[in-house]
């Protein structure tokens, strides 16, 4: 039988041979993954997409390390912190890139929202959103980036399709969303052969994420939104792609989508 050998950063190493049971199959795929032992630091990994990229992480053989308000789930590796203060984000990235060795990937999974008109929402919720969704993920790659020029690594930002179409009473959630966009695309631009950036516009997803707000701004239907962890597959397609290869964006939704085109 022809051997076959898949890339680790670059580094070739023998692929798998086919196992005889599910659960050796799955310890085999994770052995073969091109994402193996990758050091990849998920903001917003303790709950909602974030916790789930860092199971699916796991799963692939990867090495997830959580950045977050709330504490990591057991057995994670994790950092609390809160991603509105800058300095404080920029120093969780260097503590974690120092404590793992480096970096191969972020994932920019860190959200929030405050529904209601402009004129209702009070400025500094307001302008929360902003600072975690929007500043906060360019915090976050700012600090991770001498570590991923190191390695080639990969940026994942996380937007929304409501970054592409704005809505009522999301005034701050679009105006993050659609600086998420803009950021990544021109940062896509300003590192191409360097490091690896991807925006993933996910849609409605079935998070806590919708759990305090109004009625009249949760979904009607929540059997009609995305699992998380089918949104994590995409994120981990983008992360694994081949050196020189890149999924610039990625739109994913559910089929009942409403808030795309």
């Amino acid at each position: 039988m022809t051997d076959t050998t898949h890339l680790i950063n670059g580094a070739e190493t023998p692929a798998a041979s086919p196992a005889a049971s599910p659960a050796a199959s799955t310890a085999g795929e994770a052995a073969a993954s091109p994402l193996k032992g990758a050091r990849i630091l998920v903001t917003g990994g303790a709950s909602g997409l974030g916790a789930a990229v860092v199971e699916a992480a796991a799963g692939a053989g990867a090495v997830p390390l959580v950045l977050d308000r709330q504490p990591a789930g057991e057995g994670q590796r994790g950092w609390t912190v809160d991603l509105s203060e800058r300095e404080a984000a920029e120093a969780a990235v260097a503590q974690a890139a120092e404590e793992m060795g480096g970096l191969d990937a972020i994932v920019c999974a860190a959200g929030i929202d405050k529904c209601g008109e402009l004129g209702e929402v009070p400025a500094e919720d307001w302008e929360r959103v902003v600072r975690v969704n929007l500043l906060g993920t360019a915090a976050v790659v700012r600090a991770a980036l001498p570590y991923l020029e190191r390695s080639r690594g990969r940026v994942v930002t996380v937007a929304s399709t409501l970054g592409l179409r704005g809505a009522a009473g999301a005034t701050a959630y679009c105006a993050s969303k659609f600086g998420v966009i803009g950021f990544s695309r021109a940062l896509a631009a300003e590192l191409k052969g360097r490091v690896g950036v991807t925006t993933l516009i996910p849609g409605g997803m079935d998070t806590p994420f919708f759990d305090d707000r109004p009625e009249q701004y949760k979904p009607h239907d929540r059997t009609n939104l995305n699992r998380p962890s089918d949104v994590a597959r995409s994120v981990l397609f983008a992360l694994s792609q081949p050196p020189g290869c890149e999924v610039r964006e990625l739109l994913v939704a559910g089929s009942m989508e409403d808030s795309w085109p």
